[in-house]
Formats: C-alpha cells, structure tokens, sequence
C-alpha cells in the first residue's frame, strides 16, 4: 500500500501548475501503465478540480487512457455542454455513461450480520458490493478514481471507495448504503470519516475490491477571504491512509463552527450545478446542525426544475414527500414500491427538517403546488432574490431588514454547526 502524494493546509491554495506537477510525479512513480480509467465526479461536483485533474491525466497518458467513467451514482447522465465544461478538449468518444440499474456486476456481499452490527441492530440484511461491469471486467492495470473529500450527509465524509462503490454502484448497494446512514442518524455521521457506512464501504475494498488497480486522487477544496475557490490539499494513493489524511484536513478547511444557532439562513444554488433537490437538499443536510430551533432555513434555487434525477425517484418524492423520518419509516413499512428504493426513503429523511425549523424551497422551475405537495413551503424566486441578492451578500451574517440572516453561497463546500449539536 503506498501513499504518493499528502500535500496541503488550511493556509495551501494549489495553483493549477502544481495541481499537475504533482499529479505527474504521482503517476510516474506508479511505473508504465498502458491502458488507464479514470473515474471523476459528474458537473454537481464541479468544483473539486477533478475535471481538471482527469484532463492532466488524459494529456499525461495520451492514447493509454482508454475511457472516463463519470461516478453518476443515480444522477442524470452528463450532457456534452457539461462535459465541455468541467473536461475541456477531452474527446466526447472516450466518456462512458454508468448506469446503476443495469450496468454493474456484484463482487461480493458484506454479511447481514455486520450490517446489523454496524446500524445497532436496526437493519438485517447484507450489503452487495456493486460497481460497474468496466471497472469489474475492463482490461486496465490503472483505475483512478478522482473527487473531493468534505462532509457528506450519507457517508460522513465524501469520496474514497464511495466513489466506486456508489458512484459506479448498483441499485441495491446504492439504496442500503444510504438507508443504513439515514437510520443510523445523519447528525451522528456528518463529518466523520469512521461511521457505519463507511465502515461497510471499507468491508468491501478490503474483501472484495484489492484485486483491483485502484488509485485515489482526492482534492480538499476551501474558500478564500475573497470568496473563491482554493484546493487547500491533494492526496493520492491506494489505500485509506489516503482518505484519512485528506478528511483530516478537510474538517480544518470546510467545517464552520456558528457561534449562536442561527435563526434566518440563506442558501444559494448554483444553477449550473443544481438542478433538483435530490442534490439540492444539500441546503438542508449542511446547515441543520447549525439552525437553531424554530429557525427558517430560505433556499434560491434559479436552476431547480425536479426533485428526482431519476424519475422513478421523482415519482417516489412526489408521492411520499419529506414528511420526518417516522412518517418516512411508517411508509417504508406499507408500501412496497418506496420499500423497493430504499435510497429514496434515505433522502426524503435527510431532506427533512422533522419539524425543527422551516424550509422554503425558491425554485426557479417548480410550481407552488409541486413544492407545497412534498411539505416544503413555498416562496417565488424573484421577490425572494429581490430581497436577499447572492451577489451582494457576503459569505456568513449579513443585516438585513433589521434582522440577522446567515448566507451560504454554496452548501456542498462545507458543513456548518453550533457546537451544541456536536
């Protein structure tokens, strides 16, 4: 096992040139490799540089990278304006489009009796470790698996196996996976690189994915003063000391602790990158830890037009909404269609505020009645953009109307608590 790369701080801000010369130097010291995959996020994790990082790779090999397997998860394939976007000059013919429901081959199952373990008893069944038939079957003696590593509501913390074992994962690894991290409770996870979720990701690398060549490359992406971007870190290697390594650094870097909870915030989605609350929700699994009780948490959402990137997902939010986690259990229970995609179960949990505080959801492209009917509230984008224009706060309190409102420009850079809920 070998680490190639663990560079970084909270002070660090990598320019592109050093992005690429240390990637080059990893890459190097793995040796000849003469058929390569690479396996970077999609556009909703644009800004963890691994768009960037796969095109060094792909002007570092050349014709050796035989094809790009975006990690989609249940996300809608990309489209070639994004992937123009987030993959300038890479050839549209060497991408792949992963799809969970047919493409994925299963290496093995985690027994039911750690899962049971794991979820303290809730949960009996075992958990397939599914990843796509071109990572299971494809003739490479190099898979990189490329992202960013920062709080995640599912996994504790983003990246590392998650990537293949989700992001290339199948339909039922996908929706036990996330319906463990939701019963288990995803305020006893945010922020933490061991929890059971990924304590049964790493069951499976260690059972069942070692036979293959895979190399992490993890970014930790912070803000700067101004308000940009910068890649705090870069860790690359093969094994968990990796991903330790980068998640350590990333509760430096992206974790903000509030000093009172929070009565009034502010989130803006990039329309570019948000295009449901299926990925917007990351508005409301961010910044609960630090909303106080009885708070309102107001969301502008320019690009919002569904709830689901699946339609059958879709479907099931629209039917059964983001009604609190014993409504959610309690339907679970009765219905078997939501019973069957238990990863949708997972997310109208999270997506819930369980009757703490108040979500107003301001979608540039859903209806008041579409909003209204999975238990949000509703209020119109542009009277609301009026009053709270993203361009003109700044990141944190800002006064407005005489009131205090706590503004977030974008909530998938981080994880923000009152050190009450700790």
């Amino acid at each position: 096992m070998s680490l190639y790369c663990a560079t970084g701080s909270e002070e660090t801000d990598l320019t592109p040139d050093q992005l690429n010369d240390l990637l080059v130097e990893s890459l190097a010291a793995l040796g000849p490799r003469g058929s390569v995959l690479a396996v970077p996020p999609d556009q909703s994790r644009a800004h963890s540089r691994a768009g960037e990082l796969t095109c060094y790779a792909w002007r570092y090999y050349g014709d050796r990278l035989k094809a790009i397997l975006p990690a989609l998860g249940t996300h809608t394939p990309m489209q070639p304006a994004q992937l123009d976007q987030m993959f300038p000059g890479v050839p549209h013919s060497l991408f792949r489009v992963h799809n969970w429901r047919t493409d994925i081959e299963t290496l093995g199952e985690v027994p039911a009796e750690f899962i049971r373990e794991q979820s303290e008893g809730k949960l009996d069944y075992s958990w397939p470790a599914q990843v796509n038939q071109l990572i299971a079957r494809g003739p490479f003696d190099l898979i990189l698996s490329l992202g960013q590593v920062v709080p995640h509501e599912v996994i504790g913390m983003a990246n590392y196996n998650k990537n293949i074992l989700v992001g290339t994962g199948g339909r039922e690894g996908i929706n036990r996976s996330h319906y463990l991290g939701a019963v288990y409770g995803m305020e006893r996870i945010m922020g933490r690189a061991v929890n059971p979720v990924r304590n049964v990701l790493n069951y499976a690398s260690d059972h069942f994915l070692r036979h293959l060549p895979i190399v992490y490359v993890l970014t930790v992406v912070g803000r700067r003063a101004d308000g940009g971007l910068a890649v705090r870190g870069l860790f690359i290697g093969d094994d968990v000391e990796c991903f330790h390594r980068a998640a350590e650094l990333s509760l430096k870097v992206n974790f903000e602790l509030v000093d009172k909870p929070i009565q009034k915030a502010v989130v803006y989605l990039d329309p570019h990158e948000f295009h449901s609350t299926w990925l917007g929700n990351k508005a409301v699994y961010r910044t609960r830890m630090a909303l106080a009780d009885g708070a309102e948490l107001i969301i502008l959402a320019p690009g919002v037009r569904e709830f689901g990137e699946d339609p059958a997902i879709d479907r099931l939010i629209r039917k059964y909404g983001y009604r609190g986690t014993p409504a959610t259990l309690a339907a679970v229970e009765a219905n078997p269609d939501l019973a069957g995609d238990l990863s949708a179960a997972a997310h109208l949990i999270h997506g819930s505020s369980e009757g703490r505080f108040t979500i107003t959801w301001c979608p540039g492209q859903l209806t008041r009645a579409e909003v209204e009917g999975v238990g949000f509230r509703y209020a119109d984008l542009s009277a609301m953009l009026a009053v709270y224009d993203p361009h003109k706060l700044t990141h944190g309190c800002n006064r407005i109307g005489g009131e205090d409102v706590f503004f977030i420009a974008n909530p998938g850079l981080g994880l923000w608590a009152h050190r009450d809920r700790l």
